[in-house]
């Protein structure tokens, strides 16, 4: 696999940050919830230029995106860190597994409920300390983690499609490996 120069993972980072941004002027019906915009650059990333690509991305969007909007060592800071670095880490493993068989919109289910599940469990262990908290929102949160990832992995998957023609000489190896 073809590593991508630090131009690449600036920009591809920037463009995580900017979706990340975007998301926190949406309105939200759960104030907690977002939509996971910036995962579509992860997967992206990790399906072009492979894992160590789409965790630099993950680190870099966490870390600047919470010290940007005010959250750096907080509670919403650690809990998108470990969803992050879980999501990103699951959609690895599974695409080491096999690449034929997880496409985008697969690894972004994966990569959303492993995100949901640190999320949940570090609420809890670190926050909540309450099962039946955790319980009860669960349903809900995997549930709104699952649309999200399969409206997500649609979205990159059109992206690296487009992004295979415009540059197929520079790429299509890449995505091959």
């Amino acid at each position: 696999m073809q590593s991508p120069d630090k131009y690449r993972i600036a920009i591809l980072s920037a463009y995580a940050l900017s979706l990340h941004g975007f998301e926190a002027l949406l309105p939200s019906p759960i104030p907690w919830l977002r939509l996971g915009l910036s995962n579509i650059i992860t997967l992206t990333a990790l399906m072009l230029f492979g894992f160590r690509a789409a965790m630099m991305i993950t680190l870099i969007r966490v870390i600047l995106g919470s010290l940007f909007i005010g959250t750096f060592l907080g509670p919403s800071f650690i809990l998108s860190l470990g969803g992050g670095i879980c999501g990103t880490c699951a959609m690895g493993a599974m695409l080491a597994v096999s690449r034929k068989v997880f496409g985008p919109v697969g690894l972004s289910l994966i990569g959303a409920l492993f995100h949901n599940a640190a999320q949940l469990f570090l609420a809890y262990w670190l926050f909540i300390q309450r099962i039946e908290a955790v319980v009860f929102i669960s349903p809900v949160i995997m549930l709104l983690g699952s649309l999200t990832g399969f409206v997500n992995g649609i979205v990159a998957d059109i992206l690296i499609k487009n992004l295979l023609k415009k540059e197929p000489d520079s790429l299509h190896n890449v995505a091959q490996t």
